[in-house]
């Protein structure tokens, strides 16, 4: 298998040092379901939630956590995002969250779409928690990356 990068000559852990690395244009694509009852995803998705509008609340918290990675995971490269577009949609299992982040730089943007689906995932359970505290969150999956020396890689 070779040499994990993220770990140095004496098997520990490190940042990958990118420096080298050339810029390219780098997208990735997560999900996250949630899954509810059929009663919590109609007031959910009807805008009838105790809370206020649980969906702009889990836009937001997707799109923040996008930007906050670097502080959550610890070897992950800070990076400038071009941009971070999360979406949530109702599908028969109950809500589906899709977050798409890009960027220009050495590394790419796949845990960035991972944890913007997981913290939108999460913060829409706190929204319906009153409603349905058995919601169950997963799974959350990358979809698709592309760019970087790997290129394009699509579930």
């Amino acid at each position: 298998m070779g040499r994990l990068p993220h770990l140095d000559a004496d098997g520990h852990a490190r940042m990958v040092d990118v420096g080298a690395k050339p810029d390219t244009d780098r997208v990735a694509v997560a999900e996250a379901t949630v899954h509810l009852n059929s009663s919590t995803a109609e007031a959910l998705f009807g805008g009838q939630l105790p809370k206020g509008d649980a969906l702009a609340v889990a836009r937001i918290a997707g799109i923040q956590a996008a930007k906050k990675t670097a502080d959550l995971i610890p070897l992950c490269h800070p990076l400038a995002l071009t941009s971070s577009q999360v979406d949530v949609e109702r599908c028969d299992e109950g809500a589906r969250i899709t977050a798409r982040v890009a960027t220009t730089g050495p590394t790419g943007v796949e845990m960035e779409a991972l944890t913007a689906a997981s913290v939108a995932a999460l913060a829409l359970y706190d929204m319906v928690k009153g409603l349905e505290r058995g919601a169950v969150i997963g799974p959350v999956q990358l979809l698709e990356k592309s760019g970087g020396r790997s290129g394009e890689w699509v579930r």
